[in-house]
């Protein structure tokens, strides 16, 4: 735990009044110590957890945490609320706050030692601990388990059990699951084996969390008297737990009211009920899960995590061909798309033989996109045996012209057949089958019938149609998508938005037209704006800015440049309510005006270094320069308005302190 929290990740007066602000406050925190690399992004995913399950629990207590790919090592912060947060549990706000940050591909050692730190806290003497407690650094030592709290007076010996009475124990088994499996799933093992022992019961937990998947030993189940599902994803090979009398509810119930549970089983056990549960359960929650959830969030999350998934296996392929292709351009010109292969036709000392070479390596890698993309989308929603049927989909696409939406659809409906199948109860020889022969062969064989028999020609015509107004775009239809593009490229900078615009750009780069490569351009150009802004703001007019973001300043000349938007967070995060704004504006007057003078773009990619390959280059670096005016021009406004007015604690407007400046949290 010695590297999970130090003294500068304690807030021992977290002045926060939201959760949002408490885990924003507590973020910054981590990004300071350098532990989390986007603070948005980050913020991004903490709040799509949240938004599957308040992570409040009761006794004051907020969890809020995620895995994320902005998080660079597991990380605790903990921070105490004087007038409490509202984290959605049934007792009241909390006010103590653990945010809880995991990177994508956290190791086992420092996952079992969070899961450690969730049973602690259902221990009410080291809550109390932590309440009491007054230096950041003895707070972090008692958290990395380096103090021991001190034991409460009078506290009661624990009850003598059944067992140790004489006669033979009630006996139960349970399983308890939350969507990341870092805290939920400990703290209810925790609370279900503590309420045991109140009660005399013998309770043995399973936990299907991301510190590992031990199965119950087979002869403990059949010795069980009874059953407990505590869970928020499948929980994994089920019929394990077929014939046994079983409660079924969600993590937090096993938190919060685990004797109850205790109690229920026992009923069902008196009355001899038997849980429904079939041998084909086998077959579902029993695959590599991430641990994600989204088998149980709002469908419109579990919609975007699919699409996600498919973008972020795309993009590389993207990257990779784009800018191989846009470097083919630039050496051989656009003529070199026609070329004879290089395989029959290469010649060592000829430029042209090389442009071709790079333009037909780029063009194969781009045959993946729309393959790629449906494949992923099906992973995400059924795993693996969802990939041969979402390639095989999404490569049929192409052949009928159906494009990046065909590959979409065919995504889509290659994990909703698999899943489907996964439903479908089977006999046990089977099992063993069926991911890597049954499933794929006839899932396989329904999305090809549906993409070529039934939605693969109206999706070509909808992508026809989708082509033709692209390249039909002028005037203020051109400029109204630029604005809305820009918008986009600027809210959160390298956030959800952000990226479905992106997906939508370097989608039409798959079959590129004049309408598409007009789209290209404005993204590219609309994501420069944000960096160069706050790199000119903090140029003209230092004494609005602090220190350390003037220093950030100067980076962000750079990565502006580089397209990089994220380059803006620091600002944004520090004055979200001045900059977002501002950055929005200054992105929609790019995309506007890159749209509107009609610039072109065929890498995948922003920044300078893309210049030669921009059609209408002066005009495009004219819009840049116009939005990152306009960007400029209003955070420098807003930010001189609130200086000037002195706040009611008596703020000294233009005496140019770093002091001086007030952080807007949210």
């Amino acid at each position: 735990m010695s590297e999970l929290i130090t003294a500068e990740l304690v807030d021992l007066d977290l002045s926060a009044t939201t959760k949002d602000a408490a885990a924003r406050s507590l973020a910054e925190r981590m990004v300071a110590a350098h532990r989390v690399t986007d603070l948005d992004g980050f913020l991004a995913d903490v709040a799509a957890r949240e938004a599957q399950m308040p992570t409040g629990l009761d006794g004051g207590i907020g969890i809020p945490h995620c895995r994320s790919e902005h998080v660079n090592a597991p990380t605790l912060a903990f921070g105490r609320s004087a007038a409490g947060i509202d984290f959605g549990a049934a007792d009241g706000p909390a006010d103590l706050i653990f945010l809880i940050a995991a990177p994508a591909g956290a190791d086992d050692d420092h996952l079992t030692i969070l899961s450690g730190l969730a049973r602690r806290l259902m221990d009410p003497e080291f809550t109390a601990a932590l309440r009491a407690g007054t230096d950041p650094a003895a707070v972090a030592a008692l958290i990395r388990g380096e103090e021991a709290a001190p034991e409460a007076e009078g506290t009661e010996p624990e009850t003598e059990t059944a067992e140790a009475a004489g006669s033979a124990p009630f006996r139960i088994v349970a399983v308890t699951s939350c969507p990341t499996g870092i805290a939920h799933t400990y703290m209810a093992a925790e609370s279900l084996a503590a309420a045991g022992r109140a009660e005399g019961v013998e309770v043995t937990v399973e936990t299907q969390g991301s510190a590992g998947f031990k199965k119950l030993d087979a002869g403990v189940i059949a010795a069980a008297d009874a059953v407990i599902w505590a869970h928020d994803v499948e929980v994994r090979e089920k019929a394990r737990f077929r014939g046994k009398p079983l409660v079924d509810v969600g993590v937090k119930a096993g938190i919060n009211r685990p004797a109850e549970l205790i109690a229920e089983a026992r009923r069902k056990a008196e009355r001899g009920e038997v849980a429904a549960v079939s041998e084909a359960d086998d077959d579902r929650g029993s695959g590599d899960g991430d641990g994600s959830g989204a088998d149980h969030a709002h469908f419109g999350v579990r919609l975007r995590t699919y699409l996600m998934s498919g973008v972020s296996y795309m993009v590389p392929f993207v990257a990779a061909g784009g800018l191989l292709i846009a470097l083919s351009f630039a050496i051989g010109g656009y003529e070199i798309a026609s070329a004879k292969s290089v395989a029959d036709h290469f010649v060592w000392g000829e430029a042209d033989s090389w442009a071709a070479l790079l333009n037909q390596i780029g063009s194969a890698a781009f045959a993946f996109l729309v393959p790629v993309l449906a494949g992923y989308i099906a992973y995400g929603m059924a795993d693996r045996p969802a990939l041969v049927p979402g390639f095989v989909g999404g490569s049929i696409a192409l052949t009928v012209n159906a494009g990046f939406l065909g590959g979409l659809v065919a995504g889509l409906l290659a994990g909703a057949v698999v899943m489907a199948i996964q439903r479908v109860p089977v006999h046990a020889t089977l099992r063993g089958i069926m991911p890597v022969l049954v499933i794929p062969l006839i899932a396989s064989a329904v999305v090809g019938f549906l993409m070529f028999i039934v939605v693969g020609k109206p999706i070509a015509s909808l992508q026809n149609a989708l082509t033709d107004w692209l390249n039909g775009l002028s005037g203020s239809n051109a400029v109204i998508l630029g604005v809305v593009l820009g918008l986009m490229m600027c809210f959160d900078m390298g956030g959800p938005l952000n990226k479905v615009a992106y997906a939508f750009a370097v989608g039409g780069l798959a079959d590129p037209t004049d309408g598409s490569l007009k789209v290209m351009a404005a993204v590219m150009a609309a994501g420069m704006v944000p960096p160069l802004a706050m790199a000119l703001a903090t140029t003209v007019r230092k004494k609005l800015f602090t220190k350390t973001e003037r220093e950030n300043g100067r980076a962000a000349w750079v990565l502006g440049a580089s397209f990089i938007t994220e380059g803006a967070i620091p600002f944004a995060a520090a004055d979200p309510l001045r900059v977002i704004p501002s950055v929005m504006a200054g992105g929609a007057v790019t995309g506007a005006l890159s749209m509107a003078f009609g610039a072109t773009l065929r890498a995948p990619h922003g920044g300078v270094f893309v210049v030669p390959l921009i059609g209408e280059p002066f005009l495009y670096l004219l819009a840049i320069a116009a939005g990152t005016l306009v960007a400029t021009a209003l955070v420098v406004l807003l930010k001189g308005a609130r200086r000037a007015a002195p706040d009611a604690a008596g703020e000294k407007g233009a005496t140019g302190s770093d002091d001086s400046r007030v952080t807007v949290a949210a």
